[in-house]
């Protein structure tokens, strides 16, 4: 499948989320498109987007195995409530782990190899074992500097589609419209949790903090392991040297 990014740009690229899903998902895309959803604090909105144009689109969710036991419960309940019927629970290769993080504490002294190890990994594995072209990611301009030039479709240097349908949305936009839809809360959102990733690398933050302060805020000392993002929403070429 040959993807002309500005041909998708051209007659999606202004659409509203919902229709820009079920023309992605029903059209262009069809059996070739997943949305990549982390169950956290706010991916239940387009975990319904999703669900509502097509309840069998593939959902790949990266279990870490070091994830808040909060989250395991919250994805159960949220693919129930949603009635999701593709659901690929994603885990890192036993033999990668055993040999590169054997004690499982990678991820205080090495991040970002860790990410690569249980997210990045087995993301690009699911991806070509399901045949996938293109991924649905609820990544918003608003969250990071890095993300403030988001469109909403994009291609990426693995030739793999992007679609992004809350580009331009802001918070409150969001919260009210998960509200309206009465959707599942996840139970950390409520305890300073804005933004939930795998539990050791995740902290509350306070009032009037950054939503995402509190990811990987301890690998601010750690030499050439800032960060940002975990690595799947990357370039290939910026990750390549996190690999085990």
């Amino acid at each position: 499948m040959n993807v002309s990014i500005s041909r998708l740009q051209m007659f999606y690229g202004d659409l509203d989320a919902e229709s820009l899903l079920l023309a992605m998902i029903k059209d262009e895309f069809k059996g070739k498109i997943a949305l990549v959803s982390s169950f956290g604090a706010d991916a239940a909105l387009l975990l319904s987007m999703v669900a509502e144009a097509d309840k069998a689109t593939p959902v790949l969710f990266l279990e870490t195995q070091k994830h808040f036991p909060e989250t395991l419960a919250y994805a159960h309940d949220l693919t129930e409530q949603l009635r999701l019927t593709q659901v690929h629970w994603l885990t890192p290769d036993p033999v990668m782990v055993c040999r590169t993080d054997p004690n499982g504490d990678l991820c205080k002294t090495q991040p970002n190899r860790c990410c690569w190890l249980r997210k990045i990994e087995p993301l690009d594995r699911a991806v070509c074992d399901l045949g996938i072209k293109a991924l649905i990611t609820g990544r918003k301009r608003y969250q990071t500097p890095e993300r403030a030039e988001l469109e909403t479709i994009e291609l990426d240097d693995r030739g793999i589609c992007r679609i992004n349908p809350l580009a331009l949305w802001d918070k409150g936009r969001q919260k009210q419209e998960a509200a309206r839809r009465d959707l599942l809360a996840h139970p950390l959102a409520a305890k300073g949790y804005p933004s939930i990733g795998c539990a050791p690398c995740t902290l509350p933050v306070a009032n009037g903090e950054d939503d995402r302060a509190g990811r990987w805020a301890h690998a601010i000392g750690l030499d050439e392991e800032k960060k940002t993002e975990c690595g799947i929403h990357l370039p290939a070429s910026e990750v390549v040297n996190w690999s085990v």
